[in-house]
């Protein structure tokens, strides 16, 4: 995979992209062996898996209609539900969509830039981890600005360029991959934020930070993982995340992310809008 640097609002982004990722057929082809693993969707609903998307979107935004573009197979969106949000989840995967349907999520086929502006406008528009992977981020904000009503939110999360992992490893991250088409440092998400519809940018802040991950990708140098590995690491993080033990390494692995988190250097950068 080839990266360029735009000159103007300093984001980095591929050049050529597969034709697979132009159209969706990736995801497509990845469905049955990783989005509806047995492995991931045991980590995807379990309940520590979106705490930190959760809070922050709770933080902003009160019980509404919410679309969740990119929703896989409906696990943040499943933990709304019983807190009185009206949801609505959209994703190119047609089986991950099939699933979230599955499992009580109320869904749409059509494309995210085809849903129209002129229907039932929404409280809240979320992209957790999904700007990384079109091939027109700047479109996606205008349509969801569209999308919105006077007031509402929108909320971001990608890949940091300046977290501590890709400055410590570089190309070796293994979140430096083909998929990722767009990779955004907090300056670049700002300037395309600012370049593109009328928002108030309410928040900016990085979270997430995987110690594991760091550990591993250092002593692989830069080896491909595998997505049944990344499913498995996932289940085991939250399980982690739980487990009884672990109280006096969680909080010092809290007290490390908050640091990072400080000076926007954790794995992925959250922002938060609000339509003018």
């Amino acid at each position: 995979m080839c990266y360029m640097r735009c000159r103007h609002c300093t984001m980095v982004y591929a050049n050529p992209v597969p034709e697979t990722l132009v159209t969706g057929q990736f995801y497509q082809d990845r469905t049955q062996d990783f989005y509806l693993s047995a492995t991931k969707l045991n980590a995807d609903y379990d309940p520590v898996r979106f705490q930190r998307e959760w809070r922050l979107f709770r933080s902003w935004v009160s019980p509404g209609r919410v679309l969740d573009v990119g929703c896989s197979t409906g696990g943040f969106l499943r933990g709304l539900i019983p807190l009185g949000f009206e949801v609505l989840g959209q994703d190119v995967s047609t089986g991950a969509l099939q699933q979230a349907e599955r499992v009580g999520i109320q869904v749409t086929h059509t494309p995210f830039l085809e849903l129209s502006e002129n229907g039932d406008s929404f409280d809240a528009v979320t992209f957790w981890a999904v700007l990384e992977h079109v091939m027109d981020p700047h479109a996606f904000l205008a349509h969801a600005h569209g999308l919105l009503r006077p007031g509402g939110i929108c909320m971001v999360l990608v890949p940091n360029l300046h977290s501590l992992a890709i400055r410590f490893l570089g190309a070796r991250y293994r979140y430096v991959m083909p998929e990722h088409i767009n990779l955004f440092s907090p300056r670049s998400l700002r300037t395309m934020v600012e370049s593109t519809g009328d928002w108030e940018v309410k928040h900016l802040s990085s979270m997430h930070f995987n110690p594991v991950v760091l550990l591993q990708d250092m002593w692989r140098g830069g080896r491909c993982v595998s997505d049944n590995e990344r499913a498995g690491l996932l289940k085991r993080t939250n399980r982690w995340k739980k487990h009884p033990a672990l109280g006096l390494l969680r909080w010092g692995y809290r007290c490390l992310e908050s640091l990072l988190n400080a000076q926007v250097a954790g794995d992925n950068l959250a922002v938060v809008l609000q339509r003018k």
